[in-house]
């Protein structure tokens, strides 16, 4: 592999600068309060992130004109074949292995363990001695989602999601793909101490929306 292209591996092998890059790509341009938003990291956190994404030669930086006197405000765009979209790469990928795993008879089950597993290591569990609280635990989640790609939002305690990363996948597989997404939820929950666990996954109950349905835990 040619040195410049294990250079962008490793800059892109960092789950938050990934999903940095993904959101420039959705958006076009973005400053990095916008960017904290939308993917969940102080914007101190996000400039930390650019100026690795930067030097990489990923992404490129411009003050925004806005008429207006004064600082003005920085934004960021993808440069040059960082904007090609990889999702096709890995949906292909998702496929063949939600293929795989539906041809077995415990596949489901396979699925969900392996989510669950994957949900526990994707957060930060609470200390010795001090559990996160109920509402602690909901925003964990839900920064865990929009991380994802999810588009998560809490709506009478539950998360609504308004994205599913494997839509397509999710509607041809869902006993595998949706108990995988049950299971990272359902296992983050655990890591965070327990206050909440999941109740219920409702597949699409609205057209596009998934609802995760949390309760205090038993």
């Amino acid at each position: 592999m040619a040195e410049n292209e294990t250079a962008l591996h490793r800059v892109l092998g960092d789950e938050r600068r990934a999903e940095i890059v993904d959101a420039l790509r959705a958006a076009g341009s973005l400053d990095a309060r916008e960017l904290g938003r939308r993917v969940w990291l102080h914007p101190n956190t996000v400039r930390f992130h650019l100026a690795q994404l930067r030097d990489a030669g990923l992404v490129t930086s411009s003050p925004a004109a806005n008429g207006k006197r004064g600082r003005p405000r920085i934004v960021y765009a993808l440069d040059g074949d960082a904007a090609h979209d990889r999702t096709e790469e890995h949906r292909l990928l998702a496929t063949i292995l939600a293929g795989a795993l539906g041809e077995v008879a415990d596949g489901g089950a396979r699925a969900e363990s392996a989510g669950r597993a994957w949900g526990r290591y994707l957060v930060q569990g609470p200390p010795p001695f001090a559990p996160h609280g109920a509402e602690r635990a909901r925003e964990e989640v839900t920064a865990l989602l929009a991380r994802q790609g999810f588009q998560p939002e809490t709506e009478d305690g539950g998360l609504v999601m308004h994205r599913c990363p494997f839509r397509e996948l999710a509607e041809t597989e869902p006993h595998i793909v949706c108990a995988a997404h049950r299971g990272l939820i359902a296992g983050a929950l655990e890591e965070l101490g327990g206050a909440l666990e999941l109740a219920e996954l409702q597949i699409f109950p609205r057209p596009d929306v998934c609802i995760a349905r949390l309760r205090r835990a038993r």
